[in-house]
Formats: C-alpha cells, sequence, structure tokens
C-alpha cells in the first residue's frame, strides 16, 4: 500500500492508494458540502445539484456521459449526505484519464438546463415520494428532525416536495458557486494508477475551479424530544436515539466498540435479548452517525404493536446496563475485533480505500495509518466504553414511532429512566 498526496495551486487536495495487484481504480471528487450547507428557504439544492451534474455539460449531452463510462465497462454514480457531496467513478486502470475527464466536466461545465432541471426536479419528486413510503427509511428523517430541530443538520438531505418544485436553476449555480470550491475538494483515488500521473492531469482538468469561497457551517445543537405517527402498518418502527459523538472526540472509538457490542451483529446483547431470547423484532441494531462537530447514536427496530411497550422498556434497560455495569473481557475483546475485522476488510475494495483517504483527509487533515486504528481500538478498555455509554446518558433522549405506535410507551418516564 502507498499513499501519496499533494495540494494544487486551486487548493484542491490530490490524494492517491496504490494497489498494483488489482485491475481497476475507484477515483472520485469529495465536495465538503451537504445538507447542513443549505438554509431553510434552499433545502434540498445539494442533492438537486448532485443529480443536475449527470444532465449535461457545455461537451457532453446526458446520455453522452452515461454511453462514454459504459462503454469501457465503468460505474459513474454519486451521492449526498448530510455534510458532503462525492462524485465517483470506477473504471479499469486504462480508462483513468476518461473518468476524470468526465468527472471534471460534470462538476466544472454542469449546463444546468432548464428542460433537464424540470425533468430531474420531477425524477427527485418521485424519490421522496417513494422514501415517504418506506417507514423504515423515513424514520431516519423524523429521528434526525426531532434531534436537531429547526436547524440544517436536522432538515431531510432530499429537501421538501414544495421547495423541490419551486427551486429556479439560479438557486443550483449560487449554491455552487458559494461551495464549490478547491480548498474544499477532494480528489481521491485507489486502486491501479500513479499519482504524478494523477495529478498532472488533476491540474490541468480544474485549473479553473475558484480557491477560496466564504462558505461556513453552523455548528449543531441537538435537543432531543418525541415523535409518533400512527400509519396503518403491521409493525411499529421505533427509533430510541441519543446524543452521539463526532469523528475527532476521544471517545469516538469506545462508543464504537459499545454500539457494536450493543447491537452490532447477532452476538450483540440487543440482538440475544430481543431478538433471541423474547422473540420481539425480527431486525434490530445499533447505528452511530458521527460529524465534524457532535453525532447521534440510536437504536432501531420493528415491532408489532402489542409487543412496542415491551420493547421500549428492554431497550431503556440495556441502555443503563451498558452504563451501570463493567462489560466483561469476553465481549469487549469480540465487539473490538468485530471492528477491526471491518476496518480490514474494508481494504480489499477500492471504493472503500477511497472514501476512506477522503474522509480522513476532511476530518483529521491526514490519513491515519492502519496500524494506528488498530491500536486505538485495541486500546479501548471496558472503562472507557462505560464511560462513552454514559456520556449518551447526559442529554435528554430521542423517542421516534411510525406505525401503530400508540402504546409504545411514555417519553417523559424513558427519558427519567435514562437520565437517572
Amino acid at each position: 500500500m502507498t499513499i501519496a498526496q499533494d495540494t494544487l495551486d486551486n487548493g484542491m487536495r490530490v490524494v492517491t492508494d496504490r494497489m498494483d495487484s488489482v485491475e481497476t481504480v475507484t477515483l472520485g471528487v469529495w465536495v465538503e458540502a451537504g445538507a447542513r450547507n443549505e438554509t431553510a428557504e434552499i433545502n434540498g439544492v445539494s442533492h438537486l445539484l448532485e443529480h443536475m451534474a449527470f444532465k449535461g455539460t457545455g461537451r457532453r449531452s446526458a446520455l453522452d456521459i452515461a454511453v462514454e463510462i459504459e462503454n469501457v465497462g465503468g460505474l459513474l454514480n454519486a451521492y449526498t449526505s448530510r455534510e458532503t457531496t462525492v462524485y465517483y467513478a470506477t473504471v479499469m486502470k486504462e480508462n483513468v484519464d476518461l473518468a476524470l475527464d468526465i468527472l471534471s466536466d460534470i462538476l466544472m461545465n454542469s449546463a444546468f438546463a432548464e428542460t433537464e432541471l424540470e425533468r430531474e426536479r420531477a425524477v427527485i419528486l418521485q424519490e421522496i415520494g417513494q422514501v415517504n413510503d418506506v417507514p423504515d427509511e423515513i424514520i431516519f428523517d423524523r429521528l434526525q428532525e426531532i434531534a436537531f430541530p429547526d436547524q440544517a443538520l436536522g432538515r431531510p438531505i432530499l429537501g421538501t416536495s414544495e421547495i423541490v418544485k419551486n427551486m429556479p436553476r439560479t438557486t443550483l449555480v449560487d449554491y455552487m458557486d458559494a461551495q464549490y470550491a478547491g480548498v474544499r475538494m477532494i480528489l481521491a483515488a485507489a486502486g491501479n494508477v500513479v499519482h504524478a500521473d494523477l495529478l498532472e492531469k488533476a491540474a490541468r482538468c480544474f485549473s479553473g475551479l475558484v480557491p477560496e469561497t466564504d462558505a461556513t457551517v453552523v455548528p449543531g445543537t441537538y435537543a432531543g424530544g418525541e415523535f409518533r405517527e400512527q400509519r396503518d402498518l403491521e409493525q411499529a418502527h421505533i427509533i430510541l436515539g441519543l446524543e452521539g459523538l463526532g469523528f475527532s472526540d476521544p471517545d469516538y472509538y469506545p462508543l464504537a466498540v459499545l454500539s457494536t457490542a450493543l447491537g452490532g451483529g447477532m452476538s450483540s446483547r440487543l440482538f440475544q435479548e430481543v431478538r433471541e431470547k423474547r422473540g420481539l423484532v425480527y431486525s434490530i441494531y445499533t447505528f452511530s452517525s458521527a460529524y465534524r462537530d457532535g453525532g447521534l447514536f440510536g437504536i432501531y427496530a420493528g415491532t408489532g404493536e402489542e409487543q412496542s411497550a415491551e420493547l421500549v422498556t428492554v431497550l431503556v434497560d440495556e441502555l443503563c446496563r451498558v452504563a451501570n455495569d463493567i462489560m466483561n473481557e469476553d465481549e469487549l475483546k469480540r465487539a473490538r475485533t468485530q471492528i477491526k475485522a471491518g476496518v480490514l476488510m474494508s481494504l480489499e475494495s477500492t471504493s472503500s480505500r477511497a472514501e476512506r483517504l477522503a474522509r480522513h483527509l476532511q476530518v483529521y487533515g491526514r490519513i491515519i495509518p492502519i496500524p494506528e486504528i488498530s491500536e486505538r481500538i485495541d486500546g479501548v478498555t471496558a472503562q472507557d466504553v462505560q464511560r462513552a455509554a454514559q456520556r449518551l446518558l447526559a442529554m435528554p433522549p430521542t423517542l421516534v414511532g411510525l406505525g401503530p405506535v400508540a402504546n409504545m410507551g411514555n417519553y417523559e418516564s424513558v427519558a427519567t429512566l435514562l437520565l437517572a
């Protein structure tokens, strides 16, 4: 593994991870702009902009973009998160130049044609409708909204139908001008790639990139609270959320170990207690969403209407138990091993490695070596895990339910037990 990085004159960072044993390369541009960079009036613009990047440039039509990448068997895609928008391609090693040319073209020369914009608005409205119809997807938007109310971090990545339907072309252009600056963009590549070659071509392809803008991000403020929506569904979809920790927090790895031990696999406490012993659910798991300045931790489960109250009670009990008791060494070791295995397995994927390069540079300003990550994970003690759990319970919880949730429990009781 050979990692190299440089910075172009316009501030864009270029980083590569050379893998001589593979025949492919994943390369992409990670932009430090996502849903939390948006005001309420333009919520959804990051995602709409991501869609529009593929709808034609001054040199290529939307069909040309699709045909050129697929003519060489490549994959071209993008995604938007709350802090990042990513445009990436996976191609054979001999087609890196083509992929880079297409990526730079859609980022530097997008046409944003009105006809394409109208069409893509309709597509995203269908996407929003689809998400709203899937309870175990839309419930996470409701969680975010209640956990971070009246702020960018709590608004949906897709935006709302009303805003997307009426968003003019000028909003996309102005937002891109304000957010897409060299110092906030990273070109990352992993696979059979030559760093010097990519660097030289990137300098040429992105020469017109503006070095800096005045873009700012408002810090997120966790609040917590309750939301429940009665729907005619077979299952009650429930999330018990808590304020999480950011990427740079000293307890980031202890929280990862806690999450894995509590609900990260078939041997986890929640899977064993809630599914195997009590038969209350089919699906249950924990998640930990980290941001630069905070995070959101939670437990998701789907259960029957009559079982919802018991389920919430068990979730509260298990959270209190992990905060009050020291985890045994076997459980601690198993969780640490699961996390390390996930890190090492991801190294077999060019896309995962490219993602790691970009994310580390964005969050930490450097690429953290794998041995250092393993050392941090191995260094997590039972006391560290207990401390992380106690930090979770220091703020009011967020309880969200969707479906037949009238009986899922009283929020005040849940909050009182967790904060005791």
